[in-house]
């Protein structure tokens, strides 16, 4: 059966280092995975926000 050169690069560097796969969904997860939203936390988040001028530094004008 033929293989492509990638697909047997791949199977060589998953049987040479078999946690390969667990320590790629633990970075996914630090960096995608998020916790879900609290609606209400984030509208008292947003109600707390003070008003930012258009443009910061001229704030006398």
């Amino acid at each position: 059966m033929y293989q492509s050169d990638i697909t047997q690069f791949l199977n060589q560097l998953k049987s040479q280092k078999p946690t390969l796969e667990e320590e790629q969904r633990r970075g996914r997860s630090l960096l995608w995975d998020k916790q879900p939203i609290d609606l209400d936390e984030r509208a008292a988040n947003q109600e707390a926000r003070v008003k930012q001028n258009s443009y910061v530094y001229y704030q006398n004008f």
